[in-house]
């Protein structure tokens, strides 16, 4: 099981919907999210792409030297930059990271941003113009290792002797990973990626999309790992939980939710109209699984889900999906870099040991904690494991 957080560059706020609350994402706040989830032993972060957001690449790289593990899954854009442009991008990120690098195909759900972008496409041609780019990217990063070059005519795309120098550390490349429910999307993650990313829909419903995965995958003698992509609200009570996702939409209005889910019935993403189908545009009934509000995604495109509870209901929540075969969890929370915390301190410890050994060890002796009323110090207590804690 591996953890993953998220860097805000399209913004931040304690409040969804609303300019109250809101706060200013500049380089140093990010930077404060980054060495946060390195030292508090995430796996990696997410950054986003799209017109809302900073460039992922840029940000990304301005990261590298502000942490020493954190990993960083940037998006490739099939259409917005050429694919061996990308494989020479990836390779310099990785060198320079030592191999810390993840990419993400994204191919878009909005057609009209993605015009302005210089995609003119149809949802099916995209998906066939991704695949192609997907196999020069990893037959140029591949051949690299030898010095080879590589030429490719497809229908949408064509290369000759397209050639790196300089090869990616990780070998033969950064693990490329995908999210799509469409039936296009499923066959180009069953025969182009190596991880499945879905957005957090009720664990049936993740269930048979990796299902299906597994069998197209299986077909084509290809084994993926998979990922999930939530938000979370934990609280130390579950009461304190549910009240913390109440307060998250208190500021937004009626009118700013219809606007959204205007927005969001124009995309051709199947994705999003299956995240909008879970709240109906309607703040009732927002629990569409135990422990699952659908209230982010009222006014939040892309995920809309989060998990709600107490450390043990969230874990025991990350366990039911973990055991559908889910290996990777991106997660995030409102604001970012206090939720950061907050979920690794209550949640780390309940998951398994391999996220555990993840956690800085700091080799301090001494009093840990505040000290209360100048000289005393609190005593130690041993948690469920046996292990001292403040």
């Amino acid at each position: 099981m591996k953890i993953f957080w998220f860097i805000p560059t399209h913004g931040d706020s304690r409040y969804l919907g609303t300019s109250k609350g809101a706060r200013t994402v500049d380089h140093a706040y990010m930077k404060q999210i980054a060495m946060a989830a390195d030292n508090l032993g995430y796996e990696g972060v997410l950054l986003p792409t799209g017109r809302s957001c900073e460039d992922p690449w840029i940000t990304a790289a301005s990261l590298i030297d502000a942490t020493t593990r954190l990993k960083f899954l940037v998006a490739l854009r099939p259409g917005v930059t050429t694919p061996a442009l990308a494989a020479r991008m990836t390779t310099t990120f990785d060198r320079l990271s030592n191999g810390r690098l993840l990419l993400n195909l994204v191919t878009g759900g909005d057609e009209k941003e993605l015009r302005g972008d210089g995609v003119f496409e149809d949802h099916a041609t995209r998906y066939q113009t991704a695949s192609e780019y997907a196999e020069i990217w990893r037959e140029i990063l591949t051949r690299s290792h030898q010095g080879e070059s590589f030429s490719f005519e497809g229908e949408r795309l064509q290369v000759e002797d397209a050639k790196l120098l300089y090869p990616p550390v990780q070998h033969p490349y950064p693990p490329l990973w995908f999210g799509g429910s469409s039936e296009p999307a499923q066959e180009l993650a069953a025969t182009r990626v190596d991880s499945y990313l879905t957005w957090g829909e009720p664990p049936a419903a993740v269930k048979e999309k990796i299902d299906q995965l597994s069998q197209r995958a299986a077909a084509k003698g290809r084994h993926l790992s998979y990922g999930i992509r939530l938000h979370v609200i934990v609280r130390e009570t579950n009461e304190a939980a549910w009240q913390a996702a109440e307060e998250l939409l208190q500021y937004v209005d009626d009118d700013t939710i219809a606007a959204a889910q205007a927005k969001f019935a124009q995309m051709d993403s199947v994705g999003q109209q299956r995240m909008a189908a879970l709240n109906g545009g309607s703040r009732d009934n927002l629990e569409v699984s135990p422990n699952l509000w659908a209230g982010v995604g009222l006014v939040r495109g892309g995920a809309g889900t989060a998990l709600v509870g107490d450390p043990q209901t969230v874990a025991a929540r990350i366990q039911e999906y973990a055991d559908l075969g889910i290996d990777n969890f991106i997660f995030s929370g409102y604001p970012h870099l206090e939720e950061a915390y907050r979920f690794a301190e209550l949640v780390f410890p309940l998951l398994p040991l391999e996220v555990q050994q993840k956690l800085a060890k700091p080799n301090l002796t001494g009093p840990f904690g505040e000290i209360v009323a100048n000289n005393y110090i609190s005593p130690l207590q041993a948690d469920n494991k046996g292990e001292l804690v403040p």
